[in-house]
């Protein structure tokens, strides 16, 4: 008989445990891990866990998931840099860089990026953790990071879902972390994809008015400004054509005169004519003379692939969907992804003005969703069946009183150590790389910061770690770039 009521209570349990699908708020499960890096072989510790978000009264309202990696017997943990990386979307997990990029471990993909079965990680011969200590971030309702409770009218969604907010109980998340593990010393380093970049941007002044911590270096992967992607005019408008020129020399769509030449040194002839002669001619609008009209789309035709006349029925100002759909058309039917045009889509019609899918972000599920479920829980041995949110429910998001790009002028006016990184894909359609560029133009008007800053271009897309080549590359430009910026006892003063 007591044996029955021992099953019966087991199984009662366990029908008990099944049905709590709720995250911890404060806990972390540490793992131990070898890996050889950069030549180097070493162990380290790999922190998962949760940790709250304080209210005004100190009770949480929100827990944020992360894993944290320390490389192992350090000497010296204050002189050790800290990287603390972020992704986008809004609402994105930090699954992509974390399994895919500066992380020990990484997705099992080919040499170029795409799925491959079974799914799973192996190890990351490029990250950087074997010059910095790292800590991947799920802002609230990404990965398995929730609002406390998770729904209701309980839950102030002012506090989270927006720029400025996003920014702010961001930066006091840090200020715990940072503090419970003892990293205050430690030089500093914040890196965000897409709209991480957005975010760090902002980030880098909140963290030193708000919080005093004050930073060595910014990196932004294919960082979107939504200063210029969300509005229309003659720059947002043509400073898509180097992106045009590059997805269509990728897929040799171009005419013979450019396509026999290298990348890298036709870009440069596309952006010339970008920046002094296509933004003048869109600015005059409807009343730019006919004969010069045909002239420019002659010209845009050339930097682009597409067909002359398709270009003048769009007025000069091709969208970005347009170019997906159109650039194959005539060569082969396929559509061209919107992250990274590399990756070729097929739709029910050929005909029409945009995709009916984006054909490199399905790819790209194809991997990293089992892949981060799997490593969590498996090698990482942080159990739940809370869902890991590649995608969260953040809108709406608020995008009002955007003044994150003179927050980043401002935090490095007032401070002498603050470096900044942009790293783009030159196929990257969504947060192209000639955008990115402006941006970094556009920090500074008066150009007395222009040598603290730095870009990279991967022949690759929005991700370009995925591809081999660039992962080796863009790791060895992080590390190059937090090399450099440390301090190494220099006094912070201009």
């Amino acid at each position: 008989m007591k044996k029955i009521v021992h099953l019966f209570f087991l199984v009662l349990t366990s029908a008990v445990f099944a049905q709590s699908r709720t995250i911890p708020v404060d806990t972390v499960i540490t793992t131990q891990h070898n890996a050889t890096i950069n030549g180097s072989t070493f162990s380290y510790t790999a922190a998962t866990g949760t940790q709250p978000v304080w209210d005004s009264n100190s009770k949480p309202v929100a827990t944020l998931h992360y894993t944290y990696y320390t490389r192992n017997n350090i000497k010296d943990r204050a002189a050790r840099p800290l990287l603390i990386s972020f992704n986008g979307g809004p609402g994105s997990g930090s699954v992509w860089m974390h399994l895919a990029y500066t992380g020990p471990k990484i997705l099992k993909i080919d040499d170029e990026g795409y799925p491959v079965q079974p799914y799973g990680v192996d190890q990351n011969p490029y990250s950087v953790l074997d010059v910095a200590d790292i800590v991947y971030v799920n802002p609230v309702n990404t990965g398995y990071s929730r609002t406390i409770p998770e729904s209701g009218k309980e839950v102030d969604r002012d506090k989270f879902f927006g720029i400025n907010s996003d920014i702010k109980y961001l930066a006091e998340w840090l200020n715990t972390f940072v503090t419970r593990n003892n990293r205050w010393r430690s030089p500093k380093y914040i890196i965000g994809e897409s709209y991480g970049g957005t975010r760090v941007m902002g980030l880098s002044l909140a963290l030193q008015n708000q919080q005093w911590m004050y930073l060595n270096g910014v990196i932004m992967v294919s960082p979107a400004d939504y200063k210029v992607i969300r509005n229309s005019g003659p720059v947002a408008e043509a400073i898509n054509l180097p992106y045009y020129t590059a997805a269509a020399w990728h897929h040799k769509a171009l005419p013979k005169a450019l396509q026999e030449k290298d990348l890298l040194d036709i870009l440069p002839e596309s952006e010339d004519y970008t920046i002094n002669q296509l933004i003048p001619a869109l600015a005059k609008g409807g009343f730019l003379d006919a004969s010069e009209k045909k002239k420019v789309a002659e010209k845009i035709a050339y930097y682009s692939g597409l067909d002359q006349q398709d270009v003048i029925d769009q007025n000069l100002s091709v969208p970005t969907s347009f170019f997906w759909k159109n650039l194959l058309r005539d060569k082969g039917g396929y559509t061209v992804g919107r992250l990274d045009s590399r990756y070729l889509g097929i739709d029910r019609q050929m005909a029409g003005m945009r995709p009916d899918y984006n054909s490199e972000l399905t790819s790209w599920l194809h991997s990293f969703t089992p892949a981060i479920n799997y490593y969590l829980q498996e090698e990482l041995n942080f159990k739940t069946d809370v869902k890991y949110n590649m995608f969260g429910p953040v809108h709406p998001w608020n995008n009002e009183n955007d003044k994150t790009r003179d927050d980043l002028r401002q935090a490095m006016a007032q401070n002498p150590y603050l470096n900044v990184m942009i790293q783009s894909g030159y196929y990257d359609g969504a947060t192209n790389y000639f955008n990115a560029k402006y941006t970094m133009w556009q920090v500074d008007p008066s150009g007395r910061l222009k040598d603290r800053f730095s870009f990279k271009g991967y022949r690759s897309g929005h991700m370009m770690y995925l591809r081999r080549e660039d992962l080796k590359t863009a790791n060895d430009d992080v590390r190059e770039f937090i090399l450099r910026t440390m301090a190494n006892g220099k006094s912070a003063k201009y």
